[in-house]
């Protein structure tokens, strides 16, 4: 067992906006965040348009690929960030939630795309800067 938080983004199609937030984090945290990101029904592959923007800041996240959102993994992550998942995303007493509003990016074009990207960044921040006031 870890003493790292592990913080878990789950989306629908774990393709965009998760895979996004698990970027920033990685980037932002190192390896002081346990990083987990899922999807309720995920899609192929990445959002191509989500990989470029995130390429465009230095980061990336071609090696990444859409997972299935499994019990035991909501379970043993420290804080769940749910973007649109809705009744798929299981819920667990003591967890702590985070349910970010945010627009998806599927079939949407890059310039679409940016303003997402850099939304997500302020979120992570503001998330990463709470756990390294709680740790």
């Amino acid at each position: 067992m870890s003493d790292k938080p592990s913080v878990l983004f789950v989306c629908v199609h774990n393709a965009g906006r998760s895979q996004m937030a698990a970027g920033w984090l990685r980037h932002l945290a190192g390896d002081t965040v346990e990083v987990r990101s899922a999807g309720s029904a995920p899609a192929a592959r990445v959002n191509p348009a989500a990989v470029e923007a995130m390429r465009e800041v230095g980061i990336d996240i071609t090696g990444q690929s859409p997972k299935l959102l499994e019990y035991e993994t909501a379970e043993s992550s420290d804080v769940i960030v749910t973007m649109g998942c809705g009744d798929a995303c299981p819920v667990f007493p003591g967890k702590r939630y985070e349910d970010w509003k945010l627009d998806d990016p599927a079939g949407k074009g890059l310039d679409a795309v940016r303003p997402i990207r850099d939304e997500i960044r302020t979120r992570v921040e503001r998330l990463l800067a709470d756990l390294n006031r709680t740790a």
